[in-house]
């Protein structure tokens, strides 16, 4: 499994404060089966991004780890009106292992009602937005018809394994699943912090994957487009996502588009 969103990095962000910690969440990730971890610090109104800083603590992590998992950089960008034009101008320093892709996360209480031109710009620029937990998101939440506009605009979506095995809650867990249902999910990944309350940890979300939608897709969101991203590479082919014109046909779908 690959993870292309972790908080590995020591005395970064809210991650872990101490690099043996880090090291531990690594070798649990490792443990689980993850081969590649993607550290992604946060940038924010809270913590700064420093490139070079991130860079050296990333290879004195991967030097005390060893070869397992293989670990790159990107960043947890947030999306603001303050540093969108930021993410432009300098996109190699945000985009997951320099390649176009990028995650992208929104305010707990707000998405600036001009993301779809923001998103626009962002394309344009050669760079490829990965929307982060939106199930966690309580606008996305309100809104999902939004979410489903942004995907058939070639926006890509990552949720959390923990929440759709419910270790946030039966609320994003029951909005994981349904974004499932409707192929409005391209990754899992563990957004882990630490190793006891948000550990690096994809294999419970994985089992879950396989015994609901199969093995395939269970490749496919914790494998095959996970590779791609790090390898830079176009998404191999997937299911279509369902909107609004499929909820009409099955009424037990409709709150999800109310």
């Amino acid at each position: 499994m690959i993870d292309i969103h972790c908080h590995p990095l020591y005395a970064t962000d809210d991650g872990p404060k101490t690099f043996d910690i880090a090291v531990e969440m690594c070798r649990m990730a490792a443990a689980d089966g993850v081969t590649h971890l993607v550290a992604t610090p946060h940038y924010n109104y809270e913590y700064p991004f420093e490139p070079e800083e991130n860079r050296a603590k990333l290879a004195q992590l991967q030097a005390a780890i060893g070869d397992a998992p293989n670990l790159s950089l990107g960043c947890d960008f947030h999306l603001s009106y303050e540093n969108i034009r930021h993410l432009i101008e300098n996109r190699t320093q945000f985009t997951i292992n320099l390649s176009s892709y990028v995650l992208v996360e929104f305010d707990e209480y707000f998405v600036p009602e001009q993301m779809d031109q923001v998103f626009y710009e962002m394309q344009v620029a050669g760079l490829t937005p990965i929307v982060t937990h939106p199930e966690r998101n309580p606008v996305c939440c309100r809104k999902p018809e939004v979410l489903y506009g942004w995907v058939t605009r070639s926006c890509l979506v990552q949720v959390t394994a923990q929440s759709y095995t419910g270790g946030f809650g039966r609320a994003a867990q029951r909005f994981a699943e349904q974004l499932l249902e409707r192929n409005l999910i391209h990754f899992f990944a563990s957004d882990a912090h630490d190793t006891r309350y948000r550990p690096p940890l994809l294999s419970p979300c994985y089992q879950k994957l396989v015994a609901a939608r199969g093995k395939a897709v269970a490749d496919l969101l914790l494998k095959r487009n996970p590779e791609a991203v790090i390898k830079g590479l176009p998404l191999p082919p997937g299911p279509p996502p369902l909107g609004p014109e499929t909820v009409k046909k099955k009424r037990r779908w409709f709150s999800f588009f109310r």
